[in-house]
């Protein structure tokens, strides 16, 4: 018996290595990579959307902007053009959620620091007192940094434009003005092809830790094929 295992040795050796192949190519197949759904309007609680594209069930994205951010500088989709990027509504004078959002935002900055692929975008909420002034401010309170993170204001109808159609994210107030928002705790996750893939709260550990295995997640739709 031994001098039969002896003899076939190099054989068994290279059965049992197309063997392992076999079964990792099987289990790779039985349990492909995790996918983030990609959301559409009619898919999010109709209080966050505006009315004029809840029933939007496919091709959702978000819409280009041009906003100023702490730096004085024009902000564009361009300046998000091939990234995964965290979307936030917040305003600097806020002392409710916005002080935990904030905390969040900063763990995703330290946690990306060193990550090209994926960048933050926060829009005040409140325009008229967040000018480029007091967004450095609070860049500086927050240690913002400024390739990574960008603080924008501009225009009060585009930013309600942007988080009630194009990241469905905040309900309206309804009583101030056409164009008012209750900002909400939703971080919106976004992909390179601008569309939506996932909500979380901004204020809850937890959903942070979940955001950032999601956009982890999200970054393997954008490897080289094999």
């Amino acid at each position: 018996m031994l001098r039969f295992f002896a003899k076939y040795k190099f054989f068994f050796v290279v059965m049992l290595i197309l063997s392992a192949i076999i079964i990792t190519l099987i289990y790779r197949q039985l349990k492909p990579t995790p996918q983030l759904p990609v959301y559409q309007p009619s898919m999010v609680t109709a209080e966050l959307v505006d009315t004029t594209v809840q029933y939007i069930r496919k091709y959702h994205k978000v819409d280009d902007f041009k906003l100023v951010n702490q730096n004085g500088d024009t902000i564009t989709q361009k300046d998000y053009e091939d990234k995964i990027y965290v979307a936030d509504f917040f305003f600097t004078t806020c002392q409710s959620i916005c002080i935990d959002m904030a905390k969040s935002m900063q763990t995703l900055q330290t946690e990306f620091k060193n990550d090209e692929e994926v960048k933050l975008l926060s829009h005040s909420v409140t325009p008229n007192i967040d000018d480029v002034p007091q967004l450095k401010s609070y860049a500086l309170e927050k240690g913002v940094i400024d390739s990574k993170w960008n603080l924008v204001t501009g225009d009060k109808q585009q930013i309600y434009n942007l988080a009630r159609k194009e990241y469905l994210a905040s309900k309206s107030e309804g009583d101030g003005g056409p164009y008012d928002l209750i900002h909400t705790e939703n971080f919106v996750l976004v992909d390179k092809e601008k569309r939506i893939r996932g909500f979380y709260d901004g204020t809850n550990p937890q959903e942070i830790e979940d955001l950032i295995r999601d956009i982890d997640i999200l970054k393997l739709e954008y490897l080289p094929e094999e």
